[in-house]
């Protein structure tokens, strides 16, 4: 099936490309930056037709509870205003576009790009119906974005060929996918937009 983006319906989310998550970062995401040229040209499209461009990212205050130092269970990473919370330099990002800074609160984890966010109120009051998904980490930030996106009624569309994962347990990205079509998302790839 060919999707053709819909200016006034459609939002593109990108999920916490982030120097952390990246070669080098803190929390590297294994290959995460080979997602920076696919996202790209899905930036490209959204903006040529001035469809909505969202970009989360994590926004940690340095003493959050996912921190290992804290009780959680990853390395300190995307501490507020630090280079490692940057987005990926390479990703290009149009001017103009909504920044949605997610996990703030020191006391709590929050994985989708709309736990502790406005961001589905804000998307549905400007009449977005449909959210294409792509970004770090299938099995985490990703995976909790598409099933929020989905519990709040938007036709939702992960980016295939735009995803990697942590994969802490092996096979952790595969089984996040098949979670996500399973309980209503589609998949597709850049071949998949007219």
């Amino acid at each position: 099936m060919k999707y053709t983006i819909k200016k006034r319906e459609d939002a593109l989310i990108i999920v916490d490309v982030q120097r952390d998550f990246c070669l080098e970062g803190a929390l590297p995401v294994p290959e995460g930056e080979k997602v920076v040229p696919v996202l790209n040209k899905y930036i490209k499209r959204f903006s040529k037709i001035g469809a909505l461009i969202v970009a989360t990212r994590d926004w940690h205050p340095p003493d959050h509870r996912s921190f290992k130092a804290y009780g959680g269970i990853w390395p300190i990473h995307c501490v507020q205003g630090t280079v490692g919370a940057e987005f990926y330099p390479e990703l290009v990002l149009p001017k103009g576009m909504k920044v949605v800074s997610k996990a703030t609160d020191s006391a709590r984890e929050e994985y989708s790009s709309f736990d502790g966010t406005r961001l589905g109120d804000e998307l549905k009051a400007i009449g977005i119906k449909r959210i294409f998904i792509g970004g770090l980490a299938t099995d985490y930030c990703v995976k909790n974005t598409v099933l929020d996106a989905l519990k709040l009624g938007f036709e939702t569309i992960l980016l295939e060929d735009a995803v990697r994962g942590v994969d802490v347990k092996k096979s952790d990205s595969k089984r996040a996918i098949k979670e996500m079509l399973e309980k209503g998302a589609k998949k597709i790839t850049l071949f998949d937009l007219k």
